[in-house]
């Protein structure tokens, strides 16, 4: 959906057509110019295998196929599916395109070398995250997403909509703002405006543990405005990593077993695509006071307790970390904090 609540309400497509259905995410692009801007945009060439996500009745389909070597176009709708085969039987395009109906979020991506895609906004995290779990990996993609979560993909440290959706996706991915889309470019119009947005693979991609990368950024990112000492001397902050550290230390799991394997799994890049939170997370707004740690609460209690709390921030002041906030911090800064936290033995997932 392009925003607002879901709706059940069906919209009757122009010309007395398939009603579209919000509730589906059915807002479908009818600006011709738009179309071409970012079929040009795609940069595709004639040997390219193109996927497209959510081709509706195929206004971007038509496009693709003039310049692309094939289209293999994915739709929940079947209506939809029938549609886009009927317009194109019997055209010199109609052995180039493979529609397949299903839930692209469940399907088994084939090879593409890029995506096109005009998505319904509900699945813009998860979806982001498993095209860039996708092997062999692609050129790019090109994907229409709501304003806000584009806005957050591409923030930068100090903006406003910087967040842990912006870190990990920039972790895996150049990611750049093509062109704002006005919903009136819609049929039937959304309530929020729209953006185009180039995602572009890292070639190859940092060898991190992905787990123990969205483990840290997480709660950095839980309250991203205050300062990382004031994150790490939380109570709940503590427990964990101490809990973590000692179940490691017992099971005799040294740091370098954690780390050395620098093959990325596609499950271990999915981890990353629990991003929801992100669209709406705040400051709590408690004093730091009131959540900073009791020594006497730490999982070892006392001075055991203190001793935990106090690695914990020695791994701050290492990096010169205390004082920062994730608000501010670069990909650079996460990778080597991590890498700072990990070498003291203290793990996130």
């Amino acid at each position: 959906m392009a925003g607002g609540k879901i709706q059940k309400k069906r919209h009757k497509a122009m010309g007395g057509g398939i009603p579209f259905e919000k509730s589906k995410g059915q807002h479908i692009l009818k600006n011709p110019m738009l179309v071409e801007t970012i079929v040009q945009k795609s940069g595709i060439k004639p040997t390219d295998v193109v996927l497209e996500i959510g081709p509706g009745t195929g206004n971007l389909t038509k496009k693709l196929l003039e310049v692309a070597k094939s289209v293999v176009a994915i739709e929940l709708d079947p209506r939809m599916v029938l549609e886009l085969n009927r317009r194109f039987q019997g055209t010199p395009h109609s052995s180039r395109l493979k529609a397949i109906q299903g839930d692209v979020l469940k399907y088994d991506l084939p090879y593409f070398d890029i995506c096109v895609a005009n998505i319904p906004y509900q699945i813009s995290s998860p979806l982001t995250f498993k095209l860039l779990s996708h092997r062999p990996l692609f050129r790019c993609a090109v994907i229409m997403f709501q304003r806000e979560f584009a806005m957050r993909l591409v923030a930068k440290p100090g903006d406003s909509l910087y967040c842990r959706l912006s870190v990990n996706t920039q972790l895996l991915a150049r990611v750049s703002h093509l062109l704002k889309v006005g919903r009136n470019n819609f049929r039937p119009p959304p309530k929020v405006d729209s953006s185009v947005v180039r995602i572009e693979p890292r070639k190859p991609l940092p060898p991190v543990n992905f787990k123990e990368w969205d483990g840290m950024v997480r709660l950095c990112f839980n309250r991203k405005n205050k300062t990382l000492g004031s994150i790490f001397r939380q109570k709940s902050v503590l427990s964990l990593l101490e809990k973590n550290y000692k179940t490691l230390q017992a099971l005799q799991l040294s740091q370098k077993g954690q780390m050395e394997d620098d093959n990325v799994a596609p499950n271990d890049v999915a981890v990353l695509a629990d991003m929801v939170e992100d669209l709406s997370v705040e400051d709590n707004g408690k004093d730091d006071e009131e959540m900073e740690v009791d020594d006497a609460d730490m999982v070892g209690g006392g001075g055991e307790g203190a001793d935990f709390k106090e690695k914990v921030l020695g791994v701050l002041r290492q990096g010169d970390f205390l004082e920062k906030r994730s608000s501010k911090l670069t990909q650079v800064d996460f990778l080597y904090l991590l890498s700072l936290f990990n070498k003291a033995g203290i793990h996130f997932s």
